[in-house]
């Protein structure tokens, strides 16, 4: 289980971001361009490569190249179990840390 909160955890502090946050909700669409995303902020393309290097080394967005394009899409798997992850400790349940004996 602790493998499972350091992973959620990645995932909760690269979206904690207000801009990556945007990022994901524009993915949520489909996969866009690398050039698509920077229109849509005032930053710079070495700012938007470490914003997207996060989200991807959380696991919540994945990228292909496609010549000189970067795209990058969401991970759907990945966060299909993130939210099954926090629907499971948002939720009382027998087998509840809370309900261990030390």
């Amino acid at each position: 289980m602790e493998q499972i909160y350091t992973d959620t955890a990645k995932v909760l502090k690269a979206i904690s971001d207000p801009k990556r946050l945007k990022i994901v909700d524009m993915l949520s669409c489909g996969e866009l361009c690398a050039c698509k995303i920077l229109e849509a902020f005032h930053i710079t393309q070495p700012t938007l490569s470490h914003d997207m290097r996060v989200l991807i080394e959380a696991g919540a967005v994945i990228d292909r190249r496609d010549g000189k394009n970067i795209y990058y899409s969401l991970n759907a798997d990945r966060l299909s179990a993130f939210h099954e992850t926090l629907e499971h400790i948002f939720e009382e349940k027998a087998d509840c840390i809370c309900h261990r004996k030390e």
